[in-house]
């Protein structure tokens, strides 16, 4: 490889790792971190917070996708970190990757005298490169312009696509911001009733506030905020949409579904979604099906954005609902494709797999979703009482429409520990693997139950458990092993595994239908050919 062909290689990809926030690939993302107050002073407390969004809020204008407070709020909850706290840089760069960032935005504010100094800084979290800072100086008054410029800096220039939105008094603004960082509902809501009594048409803070009202239950309230927002907003979209979210709390059936129809016209597919999401749930609530079964809704929902799971775990419950258990089965299995720790899809799908004499693969599921959650025996209990198969009131509503925009935090972050718990999995599956071959059952067994637990589906392991009991004399609970290793991902040697221990079983038909389907995924296996000719000799 020649010394001029290493070097433009090289050359290109610090000309990569330098590219300015507006020049990142499309689909990137930016984390802007609320930004520190180094000298602890009290007239900055809330400015650290205010100054996140509104960096956030002008490099979008400028065309540079950067994630909204709601997701970087999900994110710490997950993380378990205080929202004010002051994080090291590997914990950012962790926060980043969590919501699914490329470049996390991190800075400062500080007092020079009288004047405000606020310098930012970004971290690529690729290549790990930290950006050259940038600064700007001027009085508080200023804020608004302060952290414009500020903000055209570290968009390198980038021009604004549009007009921004109108400025609120800065009073009212501190009042809106100090409302979002309050930790207490009540605080919350004294302080986003001033910024709007200061401003009366400040859409956010309506907003904010039916936040606030939605999540004291008190819907009339949280209606009347999110009506607030007049038709002519740029918010007025959102405003229908919560007030929608509301009205259905209220069991206020027809406005909900009005409201919902109309969120879901003429508007990105995730944001559709989260409407068609909704109106299925409106139908499932009334029980009224003269304007659509909910399945309907579901499946449209499903088809404007298929990676959701909370849509198609909606779906698969519907289907339970309906007793239509094959497509219940179908759409709980995508469900757990994209996320093995929801503990109500291994519920659902194990009463679904129940009513489809699929008893095995109904009781791994059920005791998975007992190992996840504590909360299994009172849905059962609920059922019993409803005489149903499962209880109602599971059906997930979509609060926020937008939450799918981009990459959701929490998928970002089930993602995150999947591939965490894959790697511990695949440790744990080698182990007993090794332990396997050196017939030390017992060892084996415990490293592979440890991969099953972090891995629920692997088939690897649940074969090599298979074959544990096999050789220990355990027949029938090879055959259940070996069963959801089959579940799991199909495979010859997997097949070969159960028709022996059909065979132990006495069970020749079972063993048969299962060295036929062995051959059929691999016309090559001597195991399998070999036990069927020993078949053919009885």
């Amino acid at each position: 490889m020649s010394h001029r062909f290493i070097g433009a290689v090289v050359a290109a990809l610090l000309l990569i790792a330098a590219a300015p926030v507006w020049a990142q690939p499309a689909g990137s993302r930016v984390l802007v971190m609320p930004f520190d107050n180094p000298q602890r002073e009290p007239r900055l407390h809330w400015i650290g917070e205010a100054a996140s969004l509104l960096v956030a809020d002008e490099l979008n204008a400028r065309g540079v996708s950067a994630i909204r407070r709601v997701e970087r709020i999900r994110a710490f909850e997950q993380l378990h970190l205080p929202v004010a706290a002051t994080l090291s840089r590997a914990t950012i760069v962790k926060v980043g990757q969590l919501v699914g960032a490329s470049e996390v935005i991190v800075g400062s504010v500080r007092f020079d005298g009288d004047v405000l100094v606020v310098e930012a800084n970004g971290i690529r979290i690729d290549v790990g490169r930290v950006q050259s800072p940038v600064s700007e100086r001027g009085p508080l008054a200023d804020v608004f312009v302060l952290f414009e410029r500020l903000s055209a800096k570290l968009a390198s220039g980038a021009p604004l696509r549009g007009d921004r939105a109108a400025r609120p008094p800065i009073e009212a603004f501190e009042a809106y911001v100090k409302g979002l960082m309050a930790e207490s509902t009540t605080t919350r809501a004294t302080f986003l009733e001033e910024a709007i009594e200061k401003y009366p048409e400040y859409d956010r803070a309506h907003l904010a506030l039916w936040q606030v009202r939605h999540d004291q239950a008190d819907y009339a309230a949280a209606v009347a905020a999110a009506q607030a927002v007049p038709a002519s907003s740029a918010l007025a979209q959102r405003g229908r949409f919560f007030a929608s979210v509301s009205l259905l709390e209220l069991n206020k059936f027809d406005e909900a579904f009005e409201g919902f129809t109309a969120s879901a016209a003429g508007v990105p597919s995730t944001v559709t979604a989260a409407a068609l999401n909704n109106l299925g749930i409106v139908q499932l609530r009334r029980g009224s099906f003269e304007r659509g079964l909910p399945t309907y809704f579901f499946t449209k929902a499903a088809d404007a954005d298929p990676g959701d799971p909370d849509i198609l775990f909606n779906l698969g419950y519907a289907y339970v609902l309906e007793k239509n258990y094959q497509g219940a089965i179908y759409w709980l299995r995508e469900t757990l494709r994209r996320d093995p720790t929801d503990a109500e899809a291994h519920y659902l799908l194990g009463v679904a797999l129940q009513h489809t004499d699929s008893p095995v693969e109904a009781a791994r599921e059920t005791e998975l979703a007992k190992q996840l959650s504590s909360q299994l025996p009172e849905l059962e209990k609920r059922a019993l009482a409803e005489k149903s198969p499962v209880p109602r009131g599971m059906a997930r509503v979509r609060e926020d429409p937008e939450s799918r925009a981009g990459q959701r935090p929490e998928q970002t972050i089930v993602n995150s520990a999947q591939k965490e718990q894959r790697e511990l999995s695949a440790f744990h599956l080698d182990r007993g693997r090794r332990l396997f071959e050196r017939e030390e059952d017992r060892e084996a067994l415990t490293e592979l139950k440890r991969a099953i637990y972090l891995s629920p589906y692997e088939a690897q392991a649940h074969l090599l458990v298979g074959r544990i009991h096999l050789r220990a004399g355990r027949p029938a609970d090879a055959v259940e092993a070996l069963k959801i290793s089959i579940w799991s991902a199909d495979s010859a040697p997997a097949r070969v595994a159960l028709a022996e221990a059909y065979l132990k079983q006495q069970n020749t038909a079972a063993a048969r239908t299962a060295l036929d389907r062995a051959l059929a995924l691999d016309p090559e296996s001597a195991d399998a050919k070999r036990l069927l000719a020993s078949l053919a000799g009885k």
